[in-house]
């Protein structure tokens, strides 16, 4: 079947799976939409496809008012992908254009500007300055619809060089002024669906959208035991948590607040911002954090016909596999917690935070600090920490001072294969440490870091590209049947591996890298 008939098909049914994948145009209309859209379906003959809501635009098309097409969650590609298209993608959508135009992205890529805009418009069909513009778009609707700022505030807070260039941005894409965009805001009749609520609670509001099942209590429970005082929190009664943590951002620093109850397909944040121009950075890794772009449809298809995963998908649709907000703290937390259990890892960067992370100019509740900067724990002697050896203590050294001179690079658009490598050769940082790095810092969807496969399952190169996945399937069995067992229940068929059985820390052979234990980072 012609993939273009497979996306109508899509479309026809208002399936919400391909939601982020792909966008469709009408001609009839000039209007793009995702492929839920509610409104009539549209004659076939009347529609164009495209693989990013910057090409619809480009093509002159203006955003649905009905579906938000520039608001659905971005596609799982972009993270499975190593190419030069996935890691432009997402250093677009860290915010890297607007910071440092074409030029810094190509830099950071290691192409010339006129490669990455030659693959990217082959590829997606629109280049860097489109991407980016399209970006800034949902930016100033985001601060219109939930902030009281004025109109010259928002464009330049979104990334717009000019009024100019932002009035005729949001004419373009909306098909309305500012003025009437902000009129639209939610509780006033929207004809757009909410962004988050402007409910003078301070902060942006957000709706973090995500698609298909979303395992929250898991995700939380994972960060959760992780939170270093000071710097992390997480509030409330399991099933209606808040996860706080402080942000280093490019202009300054932020707090964000994500809550645990998921609403139609988003969780609901809030981002505290002490330069508004952090927002698009912000967002993104708040969204990296909680594995928001992930697709748990092909997950779950990949895992249906393995005897170990497939109940476990079933009983836990939609677990998602955390990220990094800070890559560099997500790398130094990596190797300070070698070996330990995770409540002694979480002491320990608990101390490394109090002890070198810079304190926020306004604390909040229990939020103080933000974590180290490298540069400063390349010059910290750190016998506060208690029990680290002097060999570990120079390791997080070497490391911190390799990412703060950038010999060692982990932003989102980073060579995943050389930054392994580049871990690798640091005195100390053994394989399990550089994979999990990988995994959690550089978002890579396919590292098996649990340990052996357990008995029965299908040999672990079949669960590629989604192996990360099911080391967290494998991680969350381990960690219910632990509950399980202080509340004495037997040992229920599908539990990934035996009671007295553990995760090992020998190699696994198909992924190349080693196997970590549970208790680790």
């Amino acid at each position: 079947m012609n993939p273009d008939d497979s996306r109508y098909q899509a479309v026809s049914s208002r399936d919400s799976r391909f939601d982020g994948e792909f966008f469709f145009a009408v001609s009839t209309t000039g209007i793009y939409c995702r492929p839920s859209c509610p409104a009539t379906t549209p004659k076939r003959q009347n529609v164009t496809f495209f693989p990013t809501a910057a090409a619809a635009q480009g093509g002159g098309f203006r955003a649905c008012r009905r579906c938000r097409p520039d608001a659905v969650p971005g596609s799982a590609d972009w993270n499975a992908r190593a190419d030069l298209v996935g890691r432009a993608m997402r250093l677009i959508g860290d915010g890297v254009v607007d910071r440092e135009g074409v030029a810094g992205l190509a830099a950071r890529l290691g192409y010339s500007a006129r490669q990455v805009q030659r693959q990217l418009n082959a590829e997606v069909g629109a280049g860097p300055i489109a991407l980016a513009r399209a970006q800034r778009a949902h930016t100033a609707r985001v601060l219109l619809q939930t902030t009281g700022l004025q109109a010259a505030e928002v464009a330049f807070a979104a990334g717009f060089a000019s009024i100019r260039q932002f009035n005729d941005t949001v004419r373009e894409v909306y098909a309305l002024t500012p003025g009437e965009l902000r009129a639209a805001r939610p509780g006033q009749a929207a004809r757009y669906g909410s962004v988050g609520a402007a409910d003078g609670a301070g902060g942006v509001p957000l709706r973090l959208a995500h698609r298909g099942p979303y395992a929250a209590a898991e995700i939380f429970d994972h960060l959760g035991a992780r939170a270093l005082a000071g710097a992390e929190e997480m509030v409330g009664e399991r099933g209606d948590r808040t996860y706080r943590r402080t942000l280093t951002l490019p202009h300054g620093t932020g707090i964000a607040e994500v809550r645990e109850r998921t609403g139609d397909g988003w969780l609901d944040c809030r981002l505290h911002l002490g330069d508004l121009r952090d927002l698009t950075t912000a967002t993104q890794r708040i969204r990296r954090l909680f594995d928001l772009d992930a697709d748990p449809y092909a997950v779950a298809e990949r895992f249906g016909a393995d005897p170990v995963l497939a109940p476990l998908v079933a009983r836990t649709p939609g677990l998602r596999a955390p990220g990094a907000a800070d890559v560099h703290e997500l790398a130094v937390r990596a190797v300070l917690g070698r070996g330990l259990s995770v409540a002694a890892g979480r002491r320990l960067g608990g101390v490394m935070v109090h002890a070198y992370g810079a304190p926020l100019q306004v604390p909040s509740g229990a939020l103080t600090r933000t974590f180290p900067d490298t540069a400063v724990l390349a010059d910290a002697g750190m016998e506060e920490l208690p029990g680290v050896s002097a060999a570990a203590r120079t390791t997080v050294r070497t490391l911190a001072a390799a990412l703060a001179d950038g010999r060692i690079e982990l932003d989102p658009g980073a060579d995943r294969d050389r930054a392994e490598k580049d871990l690798l050769a640091v005195p100390g940082i053994d394989t399990w440490t550089a994979g999990f790095v990988r995994m959690r810092a550089l978002g890579d969807p396919d590292v098996l870091l649990s340990g052996e496969a357990a008995p029965g399952s299908a040999d672990p190169a079949a669960w590629r590209p989604w192996r990360t996945y099911a080391t967290h399937h494998l991680w969350n069995a381990a960690d219910e049947r632990r509950r399980a067992g202080r509340r004495g229940r037997p040992p229920q068929a599908g539990d990934a591996m035996s009671e007295t059985r553990q995760p090992s820390t020998r190699a696994v052979p198909h992924s190349g890298r080693a196997t970590m234990k549970r208790e680790g980072p």
